[in-house]
């Protein structure tokens, strides 16, 4: 017996088929998924293994909706350039527009999921504490803490409130929610002066309501972006706009020789 043979074999929970059928999740996707299921409620079940609530459908179906769409940012542009150069590939024209999508317009929803997580982990009373300890943490290293500031919703983000009220209503227990104010709390007493909660945050707090962990929210917002971006390809192919764009580009950058 090899080394190879001796091994535990690695296994997948997600999906198996046959020349009749194909199971996802142990559901089998004709008799049981198809005209049954939302798209949510399939990204739910098909990432975390359990079967959604309503709840769970209700606030990760507003995050998509929330965060799909934020016009002609870099990740759109990349995606119709792309499809101007080479219109024969779709899939990469999507895909030159989710390479570019990141923290700077995408946002930090992972990364201020994975402080909130930190914060509920602890008993409740030490709650404010470990929120001050996060906060400190991200001042030593100097950098901003992730999910607050934006650079145009610098008084309010409007986003955040409903997205927070449609969480609330559907059920949330409001756990990770009182945690993100508790950041907020603790970031304006640490700087002195109040600064903006933005949707990175909101989205963190009511996907932790919904029982996504923060290493599955990049997730969420890139099948959102993604959506996005088809709808930019499939109007670049109908009302071009990515000649304009060039154009523009070379006419905004001199040579300097």
């Amino acid at each position: 017996m090899n080394s190879a043979d001796s091994r535990t074999r690695a296994t997948t929970s997600i999906c198996t088929y046959d020349a009749d059928n194909i199971l996802i999740r142990n559901k089998n996707l004709v008799d049981k998924l198809i005209g049954n299921y939302s798209f949510t409620q399939l990204l739910l079940l098909q990432a975390l293994g359990d079967e959604p609530t309503p709840m769970q459908c209700r606030i990760v179906d507003s995050v998509l909706v929330t965060i799909m769409e934020h016009g002609l940012v870099p990740s759109a542009v990349a995606t119709r350039l792309t499809y101007y150069g080479a219109p024969e590939s779709f899939q990469g024209a999507v895909v030159a527009g989710l390479l570019g999508v990141g923290d700077r317009y995408a946002g930090t929803a992972g990364e201020c999921g994975a402080i909130l997580e930190r914060i509920v982990s602890v008993d409740e009373g030490a709650r404010k504490s470990k929120a001050i300890e996060e906060v400190a943490s991200y001042r030593q290293i100097r950098r901003p803490v992730p999910g607050f500031g934006h650079p145009i919703h610098q008084e309010h983000d409007a986003r955040v409130n409903r997205l927070i009220t449609v969480a609330r209503e559907a059920g949330a227990g409001g756990e990770f929610i009182a945690a993100m104010e508790l950041l907020e709390t603790s970031l304006r007493e640490t700087l002195g002066k109040p600064l903006v909660t933005n949707i990175s945050a909101a989205i963190a707090a009511v996907l932790g309501e919904a029982g996504v962990p923060s290493a599955l929210m990049r997730g969420i917002v890139l099948t959102a972006r993604c959506a996005g971006l088809v709808g930019h390809l499939y109007e670049e192919m109908n009302k071009p706009a990515a000649h304009d764009m060039w154009v523009a580009a070379q006419s905004a950058v001199d040579y300097e020789g």
